[in-house]
Order: C-alpha cells, then sequence, then structure tokens
C-alpha cells in the first residue's frame, strides 16, 4: 500500500484525483489532501475538502511520515516556498511525486540537497524517492527515457525540442509554409490562444522564454550539467518596450503596434523556406544550451509541428540521427497521467513488483 497527500487541488490536483478514483486502483490510496485555506489529514476516499482546518504543511508532512505504508507527497502546486520543502520531506521518509518545476530548475543547492535527499535511507528504514516526469512535457516520457539514456552509458550530445505547448501553438499557426494557410497578424494569435486557455494570464510569462529555461535546466541537469537558470542564455521575444508595460491588459492593447516586427522575422524566414520556432537546446559540449527563436526548413520535424504539440529530440552515441518524442505536453489530463505513472513506479518499488 501506498498512501498518498495531494498538495493543491486546482485542475491538475483535481484531475489526479479523478483518475486514482476511476481506476479503483487498491495500491495507491489518498489519506491527505490540502488547499492553501483547506486540510484534511484522514482516509478522504477521494471526497471534497470540506474540513476548514488551515493549511499547515508541517502537520501536513508529518502525518504521512507516520505512515506504516509508505507515504508520498504529491506536489501539484507551482510554489518555490513548496518545493524548498522536498529535501526535510524526503528526509523524512516521505517521497516527493511533483509537475512542480521549482524544485529541479531553481536554485542549484536545492536540486542537489533533493538529489542526495533521495538517495539515503529515511527514518524507519524507509527509501524515499523523488520523480518528477511531469515537470517536462507533461505526461510525455521525456525524463524517464533521458534517465534511461545516461543509466545505460549512452552518452548525450544534445536536447532539441519545442517544450512548450503555448509557444508550439503560437508559431506553428503564425509561421507555417503552407500555401492554404493565411497569415495572421501575430498580435492576433497570441488574443486568441490567451482565450482558448493556451497562455498565462499574462502572455508575457510564456513569450519571456523562463517556462522553456526551466525545462532544459532539468534536462540538463538530469544529463549531467549544473545548468543555472541566471547563466542560460534566454532570448525574450517579448519586444522590448512591452516588457516594461504594467499589466496583461496594456501589453494586449499595444502588441498590435509590433505585428511588423514579427512579420517582418517570419517573411525572413520564408524566403529561405524555412519556418519560426522557439526552442529550448540542451547543448552538452559546446556551452551553448538555452533558449532561441531558430529557424527550421520545411523538412526538420519541428517544422511539420500541429496544434500544442511538444517534440523534444535526443542526440546521443546510440542516437545519432536522433530519438524522438512528440505528443500532448501540456494539459491537466496528461500532467496528471505524469503524475499517476510516477506514483505507480513508487508502487512497484515498494511492493517489489
Amino acid at each position: 500500500m501506498v498512501n498518498i497527500g495531494i498538495v493543491g487541488i486546482g485542475l491538475v490536483g483535481a484531475e489526479l484525483v479523478a483518475q486514482l478514483k476511476a481506476t479503483s486502483n487498491k495500491h495507491l490510496k489518498v489519506v491527505a489532501m490540502t488547499t492553501s485555506k483547506k486540510m484534511v489529514l484522514s482516509d478522504t476516499s477521494y471526497a471534497p475538502l470540506t474540513y476548514a482546518n488551515a493549511q499547515d504543511l508541517d502537520a501536513f508532512a508529518a502525518y504521512l511520515a507516520k505512515s506504516p505504508e509508505h507515504a508520498v507527497i504529491v506536489d501539484c502546486t507551482a510554489s518555490d516556498a513548496v518545493a524548498k520543502l522536498y529535501p526535510s520531506w524526503l528526509q523524512s521518509g516521505v517521497s516527493v511525486v511533483t509537475p512542480n518545476k521549482k524544485g529541479f530548475s531553481g536554485d542549484l543547492s536545492l536540486y542537489r540537497a533533493i538529489q542526495a535527499s533521495a538517495a539515503n535511507l529515511g527514518k524507519g528504514g524507509k527509501t524515499p524517492l523523488a520523480f518528477h516526469e511531469s515537470t517536462v512535457g507533461a505526461g510525455l516520457p521525456v525524463l524517464s527515457t533521458l534517465a534511461d539514456l545516461v543509466k545505460t552509458g549512452d552518452k548525450v550530445i544534445s536536447i532539441e525540442g519545442i517544450f512548450s505547448g503555448t509557444l508550439s501553438y503560437l508559431f506553428n499557426n503564425f509561421s507555417s509554409l503552407s500555401s492554404t494557410t493565411a497569415a495572421r497578424p501575430f498580435s492576433e494569435i497570441v488574443k486568441v490562444a490567451k482565450e482558448l486557455g493556451y497562455t498565462e494570464p499574462d502572455p508575457r510569462d510564456d513569450l519571456n522564454g523562463m517556462d522553456v529555461a526551466r525545462k532544459v535546466t532539468i534536462c540538463g541537469r538530469l544529463a549531467g550539467l549544473d545548468l543555472d537558470l541566471s547563466t542560460l542564455e534566454i532570448q525574450n521575444i517579448v519586444p522590448e518596450p512591452l516588457q516594461k508595460v504594467a499589466t496583461a491588459e496594456e501589453f494586449m492593447a499595444q502588441l498590435p503596434n509590433f505585428d511588423g516586427h514579427f512579420q517582418k522575422l517570419n517573411e525572413e524566414a520564408k524566403k529561405e523556406n524555412q519556418v519560426l520556432r522557439c526552442v529550448g537546446l540542451v547543448d552538452m559540449k559546446g556551452g551553448k544550451s538555452g533558449v532561441k527563436l531558430i529557424k527550421y526548413p520545411a523538412s526538420h520535424p519541428f517544422a511539420s509541428l500541429q496544434g500544442s504539440d511538444n517534440i523534444i529530440k535526443f542526440t546521443t552515441e546510440y542516437f545519432p540521427n536522433g530519438l524522438i518524442i512528440q505528443g500532448a505536453g501540456a494539459g491537466a489530463a496528461v500532467t496528471a497521467y505524469g503524475i499517476f505513472s510516477d506514483l505507480l513506479k513508487i508502487q512497484e518499488r515498494v511492493e517489489g513488483y
């Protein structure tokens, strides 16, 4: 039996609860849930949070640590403060599963503390584990594939990918070589993406490249590089005057004034029979890791991507022509699927399957 405590019952947390309930897995049991305002510590039986207890993450973790069975905290937040608690949770013998990128892409000392804590036996002889497949590509097997490449002795040369579903959607619709696709202003595509819920409330949080940079950092660290956000080359594609406006509404109102800027970039790519894609790169040898707006020829797999899919290409000694993973890399259902898969991996290890 694996007892589960879930921190954050938003879209992803609620979807995870629904998936666990739907499968009726008797080996995974939710025994605690908490939001920022409410907390319940008991066998929830997937019931909604109805208790008015204020959140106390210390008490939450202590409750899980006392579990006679293996316990896991699933962090479904995007909080820096919660991520900083991972080492103490692991040291108490509680495993961690999360889609929260902050602990694995933030301060290098925190990342090392998480890795060290997960590598050692916790109190009472429990072996805590830390899984975060859904921090990159949601439910896509990106990190598990990379880990397998590393563990089997393959040498990673580069990792290149369209890691953001938002940026994938924007540039797949804006920059195309299809003669049947009418060119639309970049601002119009951003507006539609925002209305569809593909972007953050402030689209600059997608366009500034930081989300992709976090995923690049996570992949790079897993591959053996000590990458840090402060030293990565991150291309912010928001025009400089718009980086400083106060609100998202003001940004959206002024973005049409810069359609010519984006159109010029697109036309320059088209003249070379290429398209624009916003890409994350892990360069294992050349030191050129970062986030960039790059032109690709029509024959490249990145040029033919559809919708909001992610695509990641591993180039290694075993796979010199590239190993490609492609599919939906965002959304509550696929993110919860990635978390669920990690929980099953822990269950299999704990129960010796």
